[in-house]
């Protein structure tokens, strides 16, 4: 699957996509994902940025509110829409641009730091925009991205629950089964079976690699990988029962920063 096929799918989701997780139904995003990527990110505030598959921005407001000059581009038309009609609504100065994150339209050394949240396992070629986003990135600028965990979510993921429907196991396969634009059909899961009758399934292009595979390709761009995260839900979450207790028995993503040599 190439990049035309893979924006046409993400087109066809993103005005669902932008209503809905504006309606507070992505939780994993809000209650779990976005806090832990931000709770590992250095502070960014007076430095230039650049969010690479950025949807409808909420990720990229969130950065440009601790203070730092946003840039942001997707594949998606629709996305990017959505996106200008909230910085109309309120500007936090950030420049939104339709563009592949596999061929970006900014010069070598633009950006003090470029983020991908959740965005580069859904690219055909992830090598290809991890040395783009090195391309882009000052010496000493770091790379942070979060991607579905190679090693939990794989091509077959199934989780395990005991009677009272809590979490206990998760059953994965095909490890190293590299997928190259699967495309896998669901919902929210916090969207209703009523709501569910009313709205497509979204429809989004996997492309899995190894663990090892993802490594090579953060250093093969030529980046110094510096920390990892693996996000999981803790007692306190309000959501743990209903959508995140999965998580507490493996991780569904994983953080990677990686520095580009001062040299």
């Amino acid at each position: 699957m190439d990049a035309s096929e893979v924006a046409k799918h993400w087109e066809a989701n993103a005005d669902a996509w932008t209503q809905q997780a504006r309606r507070g139904l992505d939780v994993f995003r809000d209650a779990l994902n976005s806090p832990a990527f931000f709770g590992m990110l250095p502070p960014v505030s007076g430095l230039h940025g650049l969010d690479v598959g950025c949807g409808e921005g909420s990720n990229t407001r969130n950065l440009a509110r601790l203070g730092a000059r946003m840039f942001a581009v997707d594949i998606a038309p629709t996305f990017i829409r959505h996106a200008q009609d909230a910085e109309r609504a309120a500007s936090l100065n950030i420049d939104y641009r339709v563009a592949d994150a596999m061929a970006l339209p900014f010069d070598a050394g633009s950006f003090d730091f470029v983020t991908a949240f959740m965005s580069l396992m859904d690219m055909p070629d992830p090598a290809r925009a991890v040395r783009e986003a090195c391309r882009v990135l000052r010496p000493g600028g770091f790379l942070q991205f979060s991607i579905l965990h190679p090693c939990f979510v794989p091509p077959h993921r199934k989780v395990l629950r005991d009677r009272n429907g809590k979490a206990r196991a998760i059953q994965i396969g095909g490890y190293f089964e590299a997928t190259d634009g699967r495309v896998d059909s669901w919902w929210f899961s916090t969207l209703t079976n009523r709501e569910r009758k009313k709205v497509e399934s979204f429809n989004t292009p996997i492309f899995h690699r190894t663990l090892s595979q993802w490594f090579d390709v953060v250093t093969g761009a030529g980046l110094v990988v510096a920390q990892l995260g693996e996000p999981t839900a803790g007692a306190d979450s309000s959501y743990i029962e209903a959508v995140l207790d999965d998580t507490r028995v493996a991780p569904l993503s994983l953080h990677m920063r990686a520095t580009r040599l001062a040299t």
